[in-house]
């Protein structure tokens, strides 16, 4: 497993460099991921809960990292996570059952 703690510095590191070529993504990134704080129609527990379901489903060891950081300082239990995290695995299993359907079709329509 990754020394979380050490991704999150060098991430930040990364995005630091990357920023001085691009700021206008970073600006856009921050950007996004502060929509939700303006609208305040999910609490911060629960979009940092859907922020880890995803990072896993994605696998960015990074996101996972920074979320993770931010769940604890929130409070989120490592309860609330697994249960967040099943979804995930229900989801990401469900959407590889649904999209081999498609193979299907494919070696079916494909003369």
């Amino acid at each position: 497993m990754p020394n979380w703690n050490q991704t999150i510095a060098d991430v930040s590191t990364h995005l630091e460099a990357f920023g001085k070529h691009s700021p206008d993504t970073l600006r856009g990134i921050g950007m996004l991921g502060n929509a939700g704080n303006k609208t305040n129609h999910l609490d911060a527990k629960t979009r940092e809960l859907i922020s880890l379901a995803v990072a896993v489903t994605t696998r960015c060891d990074g996101c996972i990292a920074f979320h993770s950081a931010e769940a604890k300082k929130l409070g989120i239990t490592t309860e609330e996570v697994a249960e967040a995290l099943g979804v995930a695995i229900n989801m990401n299993a469900g959407a590889a059952l649904v999209y081999s359907s498609h193979v299907l079709d494919a070696m079916e329509r494909i003369s």
